[in-house]
């Protein structure tokens, strides 16, 4: 294998440890936001602002590792 080759892949192996990472952080942050959110909800006076950013939040994750996911399938 030439040493151009062992770079790219070496590259290529970064780029995917990166998107791994941030996905693994955005379902982390959404693991985060669903214990908030049932706290929330199951308190007799529920924050309803903070349940719609929590949800939009979540949605907006979700949103983020779809799209890095679809990075890893190129």
């Amino acid at each position: 294998m030439s040493e151009r080759s062992k770079d790219e892949l070496i590259d290529a192996q970064k780029q995917v440890i990166g998107i791994l990472f941030e996905v693994i952080k955005r379902l982390q942050e959404n693991n985060d936001l669903d214990e908030e959110y049932f706290h929330i909800v199951a308190q007799e006076n529920k924050n309803e602002k903070r349940l719609k950013e929590i949800l939009n939040e979540r949605t907006e994750n979700a949103k983020i590792v779809g799209r890095l996911l679809e990075q890893l399938e190129i």
